[in-house]
C-alpha cells in the first residue's frame, strides 16, 4: 500500500502562483504513474497533469501552458507549480499514483481557492 501526503494549498489572487507536493511512501516499484486531479464542488473529479517515473508528462488542456508537473523518482515526490492561476482552478487537489503492480491510491487532498 503507498501513502500519499499532499501540501501546497491555499487561497491566492487570480494571476498567482501556487506549488503543490506530494510525497509518497510506502511499497512502490515498477512502472508508475503520478499527478494531479481536482474536484470542484458539483462536478466530478478530473485530471489536472501526470508524470511516469519514465519522466513522461500529461496535462489537461485547460491547464497547459500555466502548470507544470515535475517529479523526483529517489524522494518519490511530485510537484504542481501552478501560474496564472484562475478562479476556474479553485477546487480540492488531490494525489494520485496508479502502477499495475501497486495498485492506486490517493492523497486526502488539498484545497486550492482563487479569488480576488
Amino acid at each position: 500500500q503507498v501513502q500519499l501526503v499532499e501540501s501546497g494549498g491555499g487561497l491566492v489572487q487570480p494571476g498567482g502562483s501556487l506549488r503543490l507536493s506530494c510525497v509518497a511512501s510506502g511499497s512502490i516499484f515498477g512502472v508508475y504513474v503520478m499527478g494531479w486531479y481536482r474536484q470542484a464542488p458539483g462536478k466530478q473529479r478530473e485530471l489536472v497533469a501526470t508524470i511516469t517515473n519514465g519522466g513522461m508528462t500529461n496535462y489537461a488542456d485547460s491547464v497547459k501552458g500555466r502548470f507544470t508537473i515535475t517529479g523526483d523518482n529517489a524522494k518519490n515526490t511530485v510537484i504542481l507549480q501552478m501560474n496564472n492561476l484562475k478562479p476556474e482552478d479553485t477546487a480540492a487537489y488531490y494525489c494520485n499514483v496508479f502502477g499495475r503492480d501497486i495498485g492506486t491510491s490517493w492523497g486526502q487532498g488539498t484545497q486550492v481557492s482563487v479569488s480576488s
